[in-house]
């Protein structure tokens, strides 16, 4: 059976997804625009510096909103950053384009998003501390889809998945 349009790039996410170089959270981002593939990003490093999967990873402490005490990996950039980033090397507009990608983004991802023009955005899974960033592209108008309400894992800094 051939797949709807929201099925063949959330696979093609997951495909970025493989080069990904931090096992936090092997994102992958795919931007598209009339069903056509505009440019991609995957959580890694800046171009030239050491990546988590080479030199470890760089943590920070994080208190959520709930309190909640976590260690973040800072050493990266995220899939949805990359992919902008790599718009902007190319001159790349990225008006009314759609965003797919692992998870829901964070809400700095997702306030970019909303600065850059997007319309869609269909993610994998959720994200633990997605909450902000719902109400905001909600604000915005953003249409945002979740394709499996469940929270993306991944290990934290002692191993074990969050």
């Amino acid at each position: 059976m051939r797949p709807s349009w929201d099925e063949y790039f959330c696979k093609l996410v997951q495909e970025v997804a493989s080069r990904a170089t931090c096992n936090r959270g092997r994102s992958g981002c795919v931007v598209v625009r009339d069903r056509r593939i505009v440019c991609t990003g995957y959580v890694g490093s800046p171009p030239g510096l050491p990546h988590c999967d080479e030199a470890d990873h760089l943590w920070r402490r994080v208190v959520e909103d709930d309190g909640t005490i976590r260690h973040h990996c800072i050493r990266t950039v995220h899939a949805e950053q990359n992919a902008l980033a790599q718009a902007a090397r190319h001159g790349l507009p990225l008006e009314g384009t759609t965003v797919y990608c692992s998870m829901e983004p964070c809400l700095t991802c997702a306030m970019l998003l909303v600065s850059v023009g997007v319309v869609r955005v269909v993610a994998l899974k959720r994200y633990h501390a997605a909450a902000s960033s719902r109400e905001l592209l909600e604000t915005a108008g953003i249409e945002l889809v979740v394709i499996e309400d469940v929270v993306a894992e991944y290990p934290d800094q002692e191993g074990a998945f969050v």
